[in-house]
């Protein structure tokens, strides 16, 4: 569709979803339940939120086909049943996102591109960007303003590389990657032994790369050390939010999703399809299954089976880890048990 839809027969056609009710329903964009106005569309994933739905301003909803929430009143207003309504939503977002600020291809004036660098086809290098030495920037990529790529790097087709983010030398993108604003890619591993008098640190060189993926995304603020020797290398696919480290020698497999103030200490690797909750840690050297799931402020100090649930402090198998939570939770009740019995050991508390 060339236009963003403009009725809710636009939408459905537009999510592949079947429609109930007024097929005119104006659709101008997407809201919450309880922010969208008459003319914009919602989502309903469970009947919590159906429950909530005759209340909403919105005429048009994108329901899950197992969810019970009728349309009401269906002169103006229609649902539209889909599979996934968490999945049709992007998609609706999508179509009505505002296109991309990017710069124009070329070099921008206050740029510095380095002579022996090489630029693809419709490259965009914006505002006080660098390119160093010998670097090659495949076709269609995006430099935005103080963005760096370092010496030898090499970027794949359509890659991006938004404000402040900074690629080091001998790094290897693949093709659409997203690198978010002031992330770092290929900082030095944090590596440091005692000296032999044991009166400083000696710092161990890193001489290794980061290799990043076909269609990998690393969000804000964060760093991707560059490894001992070898590579640090992230999977096709995988997606890193913001704040993250990941550190040197990783090696992060396809389609991961890691959650927000995750750190990743010196030679993890992390198995294809994993899911990294926010804020864990994980030790050196360890090894997290293919599709294992790690819940939220995990610490995990073991190696994690393939498609297991971890999570708590040290990280366990989660229903261990709830009869443990469940257990802390009586122990007020314990201590005053025990307090009357010694105070009154004939007494029954």
């Amino acid at each position: 569709m060339s236009r963003p839809p403009a009725t809710a027969r636009e939408l459905a056609d537009l999510v592949g979803g079947t429609l109930e009710g007024c097929a005119t329903a104006p659709v101008r964009g997407v809201n919450s339940l309880d922010d969208a106005g008459p003319d914009e569309a919602t989502f309903i994933v469970d009947d919590r939120y159906a429950s909530r739905w005759p209340g909403s301003k919105a005429c048009v909803a994108l329901v899950g086909r197992k969810v019970n929430c009728p349309v009401g009143d269906a002169a103006r207003r229609a649902i539209i049943r889909v599979d996934h309504p968490e999945l049709a939503l992007a998609a609706a977002l999508e179509a009505f996102a505002p296109p991309p600020e990017v710069p124009p291809a070329g070099v921008h004036p206050t740029a510095v591109v380095d002579a022996s660098a090489e630029l693809g086809a419709g490259v965009a290098v914006g505002p006080h960007a660098t390119v160093g030495r010998g670097a090659r920037i495949g076709a269609g990529c995006i430099l935005h303003a103080g963005a760096s790529v370092g010496a030898q790097c090499a970027l794949g087709d359509r890659c991006t590389i938004h404000p402040g983010a900074v690629i080091r030398e001998r790094c290897r993108l693949g093709q659409a990657v997203v690198v978010h604003a002031n992330a770092v890619i290929g900082s030095d591993g944090f590596g440091y032994r005692p000296a032999a008098d044991g009166r400083s640190l000696v710092r161990i060189p890193h001489l290794g790369s980061v290799v990043l993926e076909d269609g990998v995304e690393i969000g804000a603020g964060t760093c991707v050390d560059r490894a001992k020797f070898g590579a640090t290398v992230i999977g096709v696919g995988t997606k890193i939010d913001n704040l993250c480290q990941i550190g040197h020698g990783c090696r992060v497999g396809r389609m991961v999703v890691i959650a927000g103030l995750t750190g990743l200490a010196g030679s993890v690797t992390v198995g294809d399809g994993a899911q990294i909750g926010g804020g864990c840690g994980i030790a050196d050297h360890r090894n997290i299954g293919r599709g294992a799931r790690l819940a939220a402020r995990s610490a995990v100090m073991d190696d994690v089976p393939d498609g297991a649930t971890w999570g708590g402090m040290p990280a366990q198998d989660v229903r261990a880890e709830l009869r443990v939570i469940a257990a802390i939770r009586r122990l007020p009740e314990w201590s005053r048990r025990l307090r009357h019995l010694i105070e009154d050991p004939g007494k029954a508390p």
